[in-house]
């Protein structure tokens, strides 16, 4: 079965290396609620403002994130419209996997 969310094997890629880190999953996740300030993200994290931004463009290349000028800064907001088709992606597996083992309790109640 193949599956079409949208995307192509490329973004699908990016976007699972993305969520691969846990860093960078915290900084969807932080982002999700509001805007941040890539200064802001990096004070909470026990690595570089440098290493920081590298998560973030990570994030940006795969379409996670946005980032946005407002003055002097940056701020970083998630994209949930990526997140929605990864989801969507998952969701296919899931629904892949659940129709093999309906088909193998039915074969197995056969016996």
């Amino acid at each position: 079965m193949v599956v079409r969310i949208g995307l192509t094997d490329d973004e699908v890629d990016r976007i699972f290396r993305a969520l691969a880190d846990a860093t960078r999953r915290d900084i969807v996740r932080r982002t999700l609620t509001g805007p941040a300030s890539v200064s802001h993200l990096a004070a909470t994290y026990d690595m570089s403002f440098a290493a920081v931004q590298k998560h973030v463009a990570v994030l940006e290349g795969a379409g996670l994130v946005t980032k946005e000028p407002q003055g002097r800064t940056r701020l970083v907001r998630a994209n949930p419209e990526t997140l929605h088709h990864a989801q969507r992606l998952l969701d296919s597996y899931e629904r892949i996997w659940r129709g093999r083992i309906a088909r193998l309790d039915a074969l197995l109640e056969d016996d």
